[in-house]
């Protein structure tokens, strides 16, 4: 990703948005029940067959973009099975792949919309060794707080898939409010961190880098509340 530097993120808001808490606590106490997206209930009942008998662990990487990211994954998790994710048509063509599901060694790209595929991920009792969420639209706004994955109604879902969970993102109020968020839900104490340089990177991350933004860095481990 070239051209022009990023601009950083720019919102209203300078904290953590004041109906965080009761956002959460509502979609915890009430299952979103919203249609599924039909196309991604094709593209992942794809995913399945192709699948097939697969034994390998299961590693997501959710947003994936161009898909840079998850070849990274696999190169570094070869026992794994690890599972790219985009809406976008254009992005993932630069996989190199002219239709989806497609398949590389232990790399897996599939076209999807997320909130649809984190749901049927769960009812098919998924559960994954890593989840990795890489620069997730912020949303900045704060009329646009639900938005924004962790106050989403499809939130506890996306916990519920266990494992080890990394989001990286450039605005340190998403970082903070995603910790918050997370720790409501699995009671665990995690906090956003500056992110250093990985192996693991991605376009964004690389021209986030080069147009001089923070960069921030959440991991939790999902395996700490009942979700």
């Amino acid at each position: 990703m070239t051209g022009r530097p990023s601009s950083k993120v720019s919102s209203a808001q300078q904290d953590l948005h004041p109906k965080l808490a009761a956002v959460v606590d509502a979609h915890l106490r009430h299952a979103w029940q919203a249609p599924l997206h039909p196309p991604s209930v094709d593209a992942f009942a794809a995913l399945q067959a192709q699948m097939g008998e697969e034994t390998r662990t299961l590693v997501l990487d959710s947003g994936c973009g161009t898909g840079e990211s998850t070849r990274l994954i696999a190169r570094a998790m070869p026992d794994c099975l690890v599972i790219g994710v985009d809406k976008s048509r254009a992005r993932l063509a630069r996989t190199g792949a002219a239709a989806f599901p497609h398949r590389e060694g232990n790399a897996l790209w599939l076209r999807a919309e997320l909130s649809t595929f984190w749901r049927l991920a769960r009812a098919a009792g998924w559960r994954l060794r890593h989840h990795y969420l890489l620069y997730p639209n912020p949303w900045p706004k704060p009329g646009q707080l639900q938005r924004r994955w962790h106050a989403h109604p499809v939130f506890p879902e996306l916990l519920a898939l266990g494992g080890q969970l990394e989001m990286r993102c450039n605005w340190a109020i998403y970082a903070q409010e995603f910790a918050a968020a997370a720790n409501r839900v699995l009671g665990t104490r995690a906090s956003p961190r500056l992110l250093g340089e990985s192996a693991i990177t991605s376009p964004f991350e690389r021209k986030y880098r080069a147009s001089g933004h923070r960069l921030y860095s959440l991991s939790l481990s999902c395996e700490a509340g009942g979700v």
